[in-house]
């Protein structure tokens, strides 16, 4: 099976219904910052509207949606909310893997679900050991029953979903396990002390005795060796919301500059925006946005060719995952200096609480900083000058020293 759609919902479609919600959600972003409230009436918001489902077949209740067509609106919402994509990462993948699988009617209960506004979150990284030698969050056998127990960090998005994906060890094997966010056993804290994206629910949850029925129990998990399109996708996630910031990030500044009348007197303009100096610096706010945007479609649109083939290529796999890992570099590249950038074109007064634009460099940053791009770097040379396998799977966590 592969994840073709059998209909598809245009660009102009998809703008009709989507972009209002995003101009609604962007109304709230600074007092939501200021506040610390989670998105919930956001979420529910994209939930109404069928957001998690823009992949899922028109047949199923979704939209048909290409993978480009999903990260051009992810792009959007994350100029809108930055949290809010980094939130439904993991959804996306387990909307891509029910595409991918046999039919039947498991798969088509799930794509179901998806179109009806179900969401996925996840907890996979764990504190401490984590996953580098085997994750401590374990499946066991109690009687009849297996039963789910341990504890996870960066549990991104998971307070905003229905389900949430955990990744787990039985007896030394890695698996992928769907728990219900709200069942027995399962509770969740909103305890991310990151200084960005501190709205995306990535806080941590425990597992005491929490019992799974064997249709959960999804098989191999991440981390587990091979090539994969998943790992290359959730990349692109993060690179979709620095294109968005980059994009707010332009547009917040542009608009402060146009109404100030406040200036100084060696300025080469009598107005700011009449500054060639200013000029220059929005001009190049909108070179960041424009480079960033176009670098991650360009992947989606190697996403979109592997996926249509069933992402089973081994060749093509690895295309994509350079191609997101250089993109990665590229993009944090263009646009965390722009974040910065974006205070020269004022004095003090561009640095008030009020306006909240240092948010933009605290979530690029912040986003940034997910699978470290000295280590992609790196991973890449190796790649092009010795043929070394990429690092599909990046787990973190403690090592003994050798």
């Amino acid at each position: 099976m592969t994840s073709t759609q059998s209909q598809q919902t245009t660009d102009a479609e998809l703008d009709r219904i989507f972009q209002p919600i995003f101009a609604r959600i962007a109304d709230g972003a600074v007092e939501r910052e200021v506040d610390r409230r989670l998105a919930y009436d956001e979420v529910a918001q994209l939930r109404a509207a069928r957001f998690g489902a823009l992949r899922a077949p028109v047949e199923s209740g979704g939209y048909g949606a290409s993978v480009r067509q999903l990260f051009r609106l992810l792009i959007d919402l994350a100029a809108a909310e930055s949290n809010l994509p980094q939130a439904l990462r993991v959804h996306f993948v387990f909307v891509e893997d029910q595409l991918l699988a046999e039919a039947g009617p498991v798969r088509d209960e799930w794509l179901r679900k998806i179109g009806a506004g179900t969401l996925v979150g996840n907890a996979i990284t764990e504190p401490g050991v984590g996953a580098v030698d085997r994750y401590r969050t374990r499946l066991t056998k109690r009687g009849d029953d297996w039963v789910l127990d341990g504890t996870k960090y960066y549990s991104t998005g998971s307070l905003y979903a229905d389900h949430i994906l955990v990744a787990a060890d039985r007896d030394g094997e890695r698996l992928g396990i769907l728990v219900d966010a709200d069942a027995d056993g399962v509770r969740q804290h909103d305890d991310w002390d990151g200084f960005g994206q501190r709205l995306t629910a990535s806080g941590t949850t425990e597992f005491t005795g929490v019992v799974v029925p064997e249709d959960r129990i999804l098989g191999p998990g991440y981390g587990n060796p091979g090539a994969t399109y998943s790992t290359g996708y959730l990349q692109l996630f993060q690179l979709a919301v620095l294109a968005g910031i980059a994009a707010r990030a332009e547009a917040d500044t542009r608009a402060w500059v146009a109404r100030r009348t406040r200036g100084y007197t060696h300025s080469a303009g009598d107005l700011p925006r009449h500054d060639p100096l200013v000029q220059q610096v929005i001009g190049k706010l909108s070179a960041a946005a424009f480079t960033a945007r176009a670098t991650v479609l360009a992947v989606a649109d190697e996403l979109d060719r592997t996926l249509a083939a069933g992402a089973t290529d081994e060749r093509d796999l690895v295309a994509v995952e350079l191609a997101a890992a250089q993109a990665q570099i590229g993009v944090i590249e263009t646009v965390l200096p722009a974040t910065s950038l974006l205070f020269e074109v004022g004095g003090a007064s561009i640095t008030s609480e009020k306006l909240r634009l240092d948010r933009h460099w605290r979530n690029a940053r912040t986003i940034s900083v997910h699978n470290p791009a000295i280590q992609k770097a790196r991973a890449i040379g190796d790649h092009l000058l010795n043929g070394a396998e990429l690092p599909f799977a990046w787990s973190a966590g403690e090592r003994k020293p050798s």
